[in-house]
């Protein structure tokens, strides 16, 4: 399939493609898929809102899809692309599911807690940041104006 970082942007976009289904249910459009050599075995979306399940991040579902897949709770060999970088709470589940390799695309501005591999990785488990970052940040700069635009309707 090539070098690595066309591989990586192949795979964020599918990731994006996550991130644009949960954009139109009106979630938080963030999107995760999961591979092993170089094939997709999981995708996720947010789904918080529409499971009323706060743990419902596109990282924790792609993780039980991808365990589920694999017959086992260990994603040893497995590549996660995500379109923002985890939180403090995806991190840690990350981290127990001994994943080898992390990608995002946007960083998260609004960190409470957030991504810090040094603290909460594995040294083992290596990570890259950025990739197709500027589509990652626009599709959810674009979710939070529309929110904006929505709530300020309905204060008028």
């Amino acid at each position: 399939m090539g070098d690595q970082f066309s591989k990586d942007k192949y795979f964020m976009s599918k990731a994006l493609k996550e991130a644009n289904l949960a954009f139109q249910k009106g979630e938080i459009p963030i999107g995760a898929v999961i591979t092993i050599n170089d094939k997709i075995i999981s995708r996720a979306y947010n789904m918080i809102e529409q499971l009323s399940d706060v743990t419902a991040h596109a990282e924790i579902l792609a993780i039980t899809s991808a365990a589920n897949y694999i017959g086992g709770k260990y994603l040893i060999g497995c590549t996660i692309y995500v379109t923002l970088e985890p939180c403090a709470m995806c991190t840690a589940a990350l981290k127990f599911s001994q994943i080898n390799r992390i990608v995002y695309g946007a960083s998260d501005t609004n960190k409470r807690e957030g991504f810090e591999p040094k603290k909460f990785l594995h040294k083992k488990i290596t990570t890259m940041g950025g990739v197709l970052k500027k589509e990652s940040e626009e599709l959810l700069n674009r979710f939070f104006e529309k929110k904006r635009n929505y709530n300020n309707l309905k204060l008028n």
